[in-house]
């Protein structure tokens, strides 16, 4: 098999997985903000995991933010960029920095 495809394949598969998860911690946290407001109680066994979502969230927040910063060289538009990064994470940054084309003005 070549290299290339193999790296699509589990970038796909990472890109998918990782979109899910991220629309999951938005939704847990979504569900624990409610839960604060309305005074309602959230099972205490799920507080590692909304350390490890907000973890996440954190990270993706920062990698948007690096995407949309350098999306404009890279003659993307840095809000659709940063939302796409948000979502896929890292991969989002690799595929970025991975383009072959890169305008001699920016530089």
């Amino acid at each position: 098999m070549n290299l290339k495809f193999i790296k699509k394949n589990i970038f796909t598969f990472i890109k998918i997985i990782s979109t899910i998860l991220i629309t999951s911690a938005i939704a847990l946290e979504s569900w624990n903000i409610y839960a604060v407001i309305t005074n309602s109680n959230v099972p205490s066994s799920l507080n590692p995991i909304f350390w490890i979502e907000r973890f996440a969230m954190t990270s993706h927040f920062i990698e948007s933010i690096i995407a949309a910063f350098y999306a404009p060289s890279r003659k993307k538009m840095p809000i659709k960029y940063a939302t796409y990064t948000f979502f896929v994470g890292t991969i989002g940054l690799l595929e970025l920095f991975d383009q072959e084309t890169i305008d001699a003005s920016t530089l």
